[in-house]
């Protein structure tokens, strides 16, 4: 029986001081566990002068393939539009992870993720690697979201877990058409798909994760981290933000670039599989959100990525492979082991 994604985290313990986020509603100053430093993360508050964006991609375009395979080459991102996810089901998922954030924590408590879990309430997986803790708290789902819910809403929780499971089944049909694009610009032809690809007959078949962010208002936002510099470990992920700033991508030689929400459009980045898949010509991106003092940033990530057992190695048509074939189960316990270390220790 294949692993579910969910169960492919289950060897990755944490523990509680690595789930459990702060009650930010009593918290008036910056607490000493929260202040960062150059020291916990090297050159974490520069910042280049905003003259470069993310390019803007229709997904009805003629030219989609040659515009998608120059910003994966150029950023390994790209606001899409036209991607036909009504905007009205959007607000909703943004309105009711603003109505769960919103409840008192003891409530948010009740949908904790448990140690050894990997959905419900809590911080970033990657807290533990670094030494001070992030300004977010998060609630991931897998599949349904109806256990957690009836904990947060006894009597109230359906309303809650259909539009997430309407927002996933969206997602997961616009990721499958991205993925389609991504192989396009890789210059495999759609007869030759699943010959070229070098997985097993499953990987068209996906496994995802929802996850819903809230970065609160935060007292000292230039000594605090939103959610530290890290590398999405699936293929792509789709990421609405609202209307706060907070996002922002590294690029070698200019520094970290902000992707400031556009309206009606969402974020489309490069995981650590694609990297792979693409023998390291798509680059996977290094990311980080950094929280602001008077507005409260909302966003909700799509992860998209194959069955936890299907086998990621280059295409095929690369005849000198950059990475050993990892199936995704594996990948996550190496990524959970070694963080950004991880694509480094499955080069050839």
């Amino acid at each position: 029986m294949a692993t579910s994604l969910s169960e492919a985290y289950r060897d990755t313990t944490l523990q509680l001081k690595h789930i459990i986020p702060l009650d930010f509603d009593s918290i008036h100053d910056l607490p000493e566990s929260h202040v960062w430093t150059t020291k916990d993360n090297l050159d974490l508050l520069s910042e280049k002068p905003d003259v470069l964006s993310i390019p803007i991609i229709d997904l009805n375009a003629l030219s989609a393939t040659e515009l998608v395979r120059n910003a994966c080459q150029k950023w390994g991102m790209f606001h899409l539009i036209n991607h036909g996810i009504p905007l009205s089901l959007v607000d909703e998922a943004e309105e009711h992870a603003r109505r769960l954030f919103g409840l008192p924590l003891e409530r948010k408590l009740k949908a904790l993720r448990s140690p050894s879990g990997a959905t419900g309430y809590g911080v970033a997986r990657i807290s533990p690697f670094f030494s001070k803790l992030m300004w977010h708290e998060g609630f991931t789902i897998m599949g349904s979201a109806v256990d957690h819910a009836k904990e947060l809403w006894p009597d109230e929780y359906e309303e809650f877990c259909d539009i997430m499971d309407n927002y996933q089944k969206k997602m997961k049909s616009l990721a499958y058409k991205i993925l389609l694009l991504i192989l396009k610009a890789l210059e495999v032809d759609d007869k030759n798909q699943d010959q070229e690809i070098n997985c097993t007959p499953s990987f068209y078949q996906s496994e995802g994760a929802l996850q819903l962010n809230s970065y609160p208002c935060c007292p000292n936002p230039n000594r605090a981290v939103g959610l530290a510099p890290h590398t999405d470990s699936l293929l792509l992920t789709i990421l609405h933000q609202n209307d706060t700033n907070g996002l922002q991508i590294f690029q070698e030689g200019t520094g970290w670039v902000p992707v400031p929400p556009l309206s009606g459009a969402l974020v489309v980045n490069m995981g650590d599989l694609m990297h792979i898949i693409s023998n390291a010509h798509f680059p996977t991106v290094y990311h980080r959100v950094v929280p602001n003092e008077t507005r409260h940033r909302f966003s909700i990530a799509y992860f998209y990525g194959p069955p936890t057992d299907s086998i990621i190695a280059p295409l095929s048509k690369f005849q000198t492979p950059c990475f050993r074939p990892v199936t995704l189960k594996e990948y996550i316990s190496l990524k959970s082991r070694h963080l950004e270390k991880a694509l480094t220790l499955l080069r050839n």
